[in-house]
């Protein structure tokens, strides 16, 4: 069916199919991506409430334990001897530990902040990948990306509102997650293409589980049942909500599909409303809404013919700091349809 599509796109009698196919997809993609990052906002509240009884590194370590089982097994059907051999080792290994700081310091905020304050901060990710791949990727930056994301920090600025609120370590934890986030992007958008999903799914996970496993002798808390099967939930919720974002690039354009992500401040002010007595605060919404603005502007210009070469925020398949299932893009044109 793919060859239908690609000629439904141009020719006669074909292109009612191609293009009744298209949408049929781009349909499936916007769903699967907002399923999934609805998957991740629920994710993040039972971690907002879990994390209140028990420390974020044994959280982590759980979570990561549970996720690895459904991730090891699907990438063990592929069997190739060198899928575990990283080509780049150093920089595989700098990527993981920024992708456990990233997590741990976006659940670190979670727990010591407002929901909806959290995704306000964690949102500037898209600004700082910007910003790095100009000196990492060799990016070119124009005046109108550059001005988008001056927006952008002017609009964390004022959710920080630094002289009129005290800035919290939890403050400090979610631009902390943001900045690890952003150049863990980088990594992979540099290295990415010559390394197997294998190797940049795994070795985040196998980190994880490693390092917060070796903390537990000072942090552990005996879990009970429910609090194992919420942490169990974590896991399993990030990785069904990173299939389902990444399946959602196979079907759309990453114009579309990348905005969905904001989807994710909605969810965390209803929950933030109704399970931890959070109020909207107006100059969150305010500084939230610039920042969003910003970073659904550079994903535009970054979809225009002839403006951005690497497309460093527009090839970022999914901006989560969770360890997920796929480290690249896949091109949404190469899918078969039906």
């Amino acid at each position: 069916m793919k060859l239908a599509y690609r000629r439904g796109i141009r020719f006669g009698p074909d292109r009612e199919i191609g293009m009744h196919g298209e949408s049929n997809a781009l349909v499936r993609g916007l769903g699967l991506a907002f399923l999934g990052f609805a998957l991740f906002a629920t994710h993040d509240a039972i971690i907002k409430a879990v994390g209140q009884h028990y420390s974020i590194f044994q959280i982590i370590f759980f979570a990561m334990l549970f996720a690895f089982v459904p991730m090891s097994i699907a990438m063990l059907a592929d069997q190739k001897p060198a899928n575990f051999r990283p080509r780049h080792p150093w920089l595989v290994m700098l990527r993981a530990i920024l992708a456990l700081i990233a997590m741990s310091a976006g659940f670190f905020a979670f727990v010591r902040l407002p929901l909806a304050e959290v995704y306000a901060l964690l949102f500037a990710t898209p600004l700082l990948i910007t910003v790095l791949s100009v000196p990492l990727l060799g990016e070119t930056v124009r005046a109108r990306r550059w001005a988008a994301v001056v927006v952008g920090l002017v609009g964390v600025m004022i959710v920080l509102r630094p002289g009129v609120t005290s800035l919290s370590v939890g403050h400090l934890a979610a631009l902390c997650s943001a900045f690890a986030a952003a150049s863990a992007a980088i990594i992979v958008r540099k290295i990415g293409a010559q390394e197997r999903s294998a190797v940049l799914i795994l070795y985040p996970m196998l980190s994880s589980i490693v390092l917060m496993g070796a903390t537990l002798p000072w942090v552990y808390k005996p879990v009970d049942l429910t609090s194992l099967a919420l942490m169990a939930a974590v896991g399993l919720m990030s990785v069904t909500a990173q299939l389902c974002t990444i399946t959602a690039y196979r079907h759309a354009p990453a114009a579309v599909i990348a905005p969905t992500q904001y989807s994710q401040i909605l969810w965390a002010t209803v929950f933030g409303m109704a399970f931890f007595s959070e109020r909207p605060d107006a100059m969150v919404a305010l500084g939230a809404s610039i920042v969003i603005a910003s970073g659904i502007f550079i994903v535009w210009r970054e979809s225009r013919p002839d403006v951005s070469e690497r497309n460093p925020v527009l090839k970022t398949p999914n901006p989560r700091f969770d360890a997920g299932p796929s480290p690249r893009p896949t091109d949404w044109r190469d899918r078969d349809i039906g």
